[in-house]
């Protein structure tokens, strides 16, 4: 069992307070607290045992440029407000050079926080810096520990939050057989990125849709043996990414579990999803062509089947329209944004979905 301490290191400006354009919060008409700092930085410091340090560059501070008579009070008055809501700071470090002087104390130099790095005490590895700039997460991988930056792929403060209180929902799984070798790894807190190559483009075209529209983060790299058919690349994906769903989610505690009607041009497609454990597919659309793309129609139910198996979801979906194309990309879209409601995550009703109390 670990009961070394966590640290969260915390940057100041642009990450509690906003920064003004120069760069110096040096009047109380400047001062503005960064949206849900309140909220959700006093959930974490009422619920979790992290040891809060403020760590901060105040360029000049001292000089004549920026005198301490003008930052102590606005200073002493944000980590007073700050106490008010709960908020407190066991230390603060706070370094005055300007970067001109290359001077190991500024961030994202290491020096102002010798007395934790190297200490048995703390457990720097699961510890975190929170900011707002490249040079928080520079001062991160310098002393070893993970970064949260504000505004980087829509990170917020109730994101921030959420990861320390219930974990990143990441999976990453490599599946290799006689017949296809297989990586996916999944981020469901994404931004919708995507890399994927399966060596079919109509089939890449889909899995885009998913990882775009359900605003998870999604890498597919597959090499099958298409020199047979397209059959066991479809599958095993399916089977794959599945599986990264399942894990990712964790213990689904939060979750919306439920989650989409999506038109597209002549087209109208419903799928809807559980997340409740029992796998199940029911399929009501035809296609009146053998392919689409690279792609056999006929796969297209196996490939939801195999996900819904290996993902353990219920899933209904049903399409009408008269271009095969537009619905099969109707059901990925809403297939996504299924997967987007259903996974929502509310840690302030931290509960299972689900009156048996077990998914």
């Amino acid at each position: 069992m670990n009961n070394k301490q966590k640290i969260l290191f915390i940057d100041r400006d642009g990450t509690l307070i906003e920064e003004p354009a120069d760069e110096q919060i040096d009047s109380f008409e400047k001062l503005k607290f960064v949206d849900g700092v309140f909220q959700h930085l006093g959930f974490i410091a009422h619920n979790l045992d992290f040891k809060l340090v403020l760590v901060s560059n105040q360029d000049g501070l001292g000089t004549d440029s920026f005198p301490e008579d003008t930052f102590w009070p606005v200073h002493n008055f944000i980590m007073q407000t700050l106490k008010g809501e709960g908020i407190s700071f066991d230390d603060q470090l706070i370094d005055r050079h300007f970067p001109e002087d290359n001077s190991p104390m500024r961030k994202p130099g290491t020096g102002m926080l010798t007395e934790y790095i190297g200490n048995p005490a703390y457990d720097i590895e699961h510890s975190y810096v929170i900011g707002d700039r490249d040079t928080d997460a520079q001062l991160a991988r310098n002393i070893g520990c993970k970064s949260l930056i504000l505004g980087k792929d829509g990170m917020t403060w109730k994101k921030i939050a959420e990861t320390l209180f219930a974990g990143e929902r990441t999976a990453e799984i490599r599946r290799t057989t006689k017949e296809t070798d297989i990586y996916v790894k999944v981020n469901l807190d994404g931004k919708g990125t995507c890399d994927i190559n399966t060596g079919l483009g109509f089939f890449d075209h889909m899995l885009e849709q998913i990882g775009k529209h359900g605003m998870t983060d999604l890498t597919i790299h597959v090499d099958g043996d298409l020199n047979v058919d397209e059959h066991h690349t479809i599958e095993d994906t399916a089977i794959v990414l599945g599986q990264c769903l399942l894990q990712a989610l964790g213990s689904k505690r939060g979750i919306e579990r439920y989650g989409f009607c999506l038109p597209m041009d002549d087209c109208i497609c419903n799928v809807a999803l559980d997340f409740g454990g029992r796998p199940w597919l029911i399929w009501d659309t035809e296609f009146k062509r053998e392919k689409i793309g690279d792609m056999p129609t006929e796969m297209f139910m196996h490939f939801f089947k195999s996900i819904s198996d290996a993902a353990q979801m219920n899933l209904y979906i049903k399409a009408e329209g008269t271009n095969e194309h537009h619905k099969i990309e109707g059901i990925f879209k809403a297939f996504a944004k299924s997967i987007k409601m259903a996974v929502r995550r509310d840690v302030y009703h931290y509960e299972l979905p689900s009156t048996k109390g077990m998914l």
